[in-house]
């Protein structure tokens, strides 16, 4: 914007007045436009000069724009933004919440790979993401695939796999829980009575070996029904035509899976594979609440990584191994998701 002073206000008036005027008399379009946008330039800036402000219109508008985001942006910095930076920096640290903050370098990252708690989380939470992941994606696809079709009782079969998702998680882990219960439960009273397996070789699905098993069948019957319910939004953008194009050609149903429906969701399982690999490498309340000892404690069998990023942080005080502990988490999730964003891309090209 051009600077008005008491000098030149007359000159500007005088060109504003030759510019009105030569509107009228222009027959070009564009030359029109030409005036139309120096009339307003100076107008914008006799107004500034005549209320004494140093701010222009379209700065005014910018601060109106800011002063709305600004309450939410504020609440991002103070309870996110500030938070995560200064976790990035604490691992290079060492503090314990009350003394003096010390200087530790890499020393919290060398002590991880010694940690048998450790290996042992960054172990179990990799097999529950691999075992998980691809059961419910499967498991939901195929639910989708059979409530699409009209089959009698659809809306009621759709909500009853949607439940376990909305259900709250201390009552379906109970329930969950008193199921598999090794001595009282109806899963290994059927083994017992039906299978005959014997009493002392009952499985004990929430102890040793079997817990990541547990889990892992947990997460699917929770969360099949909403990826389910994702799958079916993808299902309905799918093309008709090409199942009848692909019917005419001869082709049979699991023709038609492959070569018709999972090329058309492809962009739906890629957003589910996504969000499952990050929720399970999250996981956190499933492991207490089924695993948990009587004192809330995981073991060997059962830690998990979030688990172990609070046990050190708020048990223990060890903030900065804890977030050491936490920048591991990240660069994994962050590894996985960037691999599968780039293997989508060259599914995409191919």
């Amino acid at each position: 914007m051009e600077k008005i002073t008491a000098a030149n206000v007359e000159s500007f008036q005088n060109e504003l007045t030759s510019l009105i005027e030569k509107i009228h008399t222009e027959s070009n379009p564009k030359q029109k436009m030409k005036y139309l946008k120096r009339i307003d330039k100076i107008q914008r800036s006799i107004s500034a000069y005549r209320s004494k402000s140093k701010l222009s219109r379209e700065t005014k508008r910018d601060l109106i724009a800011y002063s709305f985001i600004a309450p939410n942006f504020i609440g991002f910095c103070v309870f996110t933004l500030i938070p995560i930076v200064f976790a990035f920096a604490l691992a290079f640290l060492s503090w314990d919440g009350s003394n003096p903050i010390e200087w530790a370098g890499l020393k919290n990252f060398k002590s991880l790979f010694k940690d048998k708690f450790f290996i042992a989380a960054l172990k179990n939470t990799i097999i529950y993401c691999v075992g998980t992941v691809p059961l419910t994606m499967i498991v939901s696809l195929g639910l989708a695939i059979l409530l699409n079709h009209k089959v009698l009782g659809r809306g009621l079969f759709r909500t009853l796999a949607f439940f376990p998702y909305v259900a709250s998680l201390v009552a379906i882990t109970s329930v969950w829980k008193m199921l598999f219960h090794p001595s009282k439960g109806p899963i290994n009273n059927l083994l017992f009575n039906v299978f005959n397996v014997q009493q002392e070789n009952l499985p004990q699905w929430f102890t040793g070996s079997l817990v990541l098993l547990s889990m892992i069948m947990f997460s699917v019957w929770k969360y099949m029904g909403y990826y389910m319910v994702i799958y079916l939004a993808g299902l309905q953008g799918v093309n008709g035509e090409l199942y009848e194009a692909a019917a005419l050609d001869g082709a049979g149903t699991w023709a038609k899976f492959k070569y018709v429906t999972w090329p058309q969701l492809s962009s739906t399982t890629f957003f589910v594979i996504v969000m499952l690999t990050i929720n399970c490498f999250k996981v956190y309340d499933i492991a207490i609440m089924l695993a948990a000892g009587g004192n809330g404690e995981l073991t060997l069998n059962s830690t998990v990584l979030v688990y172990y990023i609070y046990q050190k942080a708020f048990i223990e005080w060890k903030l900065g191994y804890s977030s050491a502990v936490a920048m591991v988490l990240f660069v994994l999730v962050l590894g996985v998701t960037l691999i599968q964003f780039w293997g989508q891309k060259k599914y995409q090209e191919g």
